[in-house]
């Protein structure tokens, strides 16, 4: 289950539980409309109550990063998970956005706002 939240440029997300490629979905659908309107975006994941994920979510992902990473000018990724982060990090050799990965909400928000 995901909760989205949308103000200005900044797109925030946080998963409860698992992540599955519905949820993806909606948050993709809103992005682009997003994008549409207001770019460069900025997005935050809030990842700190994400159990799991399915794979098909995976998939759908990588290829919304490789198609849309560009037109993204932050993305900050909150998590206490070192395995999420490490999947960040590889993230940005494919994402042009400046990609950033938070242990507090709070510091995520500051840094997307500057």
């Amino acid at each position: 289950m995901i909760t989205i939240d949308h103000s200005d440029s900044l797109v925030a997300v946080a998963v409860l539980g698992e992540f599955t490629l519905g949820d993806f979905r909606e948050f993709e659908e809103l992005a682009l409309v997003k994008l549409e309107f207001e770019q460069p975006a900025n997005l935050l994941f809030d990842l700190r109550e994400m159990a799991d994920f399915t794979v098909d979510m995976a998939w759908e992902e990588w290829k919304f990063s490789r198609q849309h990473g560009h037109e993204f000018r932050r993305v900050a990724v909150v998590t206490k998970s070192q395995w999420v982060a490490l999947t960040t990090w590889l993230e940005q050799l494919f994402v042009a956005a400046d990609l950033r990965v938070f242990d507090d909400e709070a510091e995520a928000r500051q840094w997307l706002s500057e």
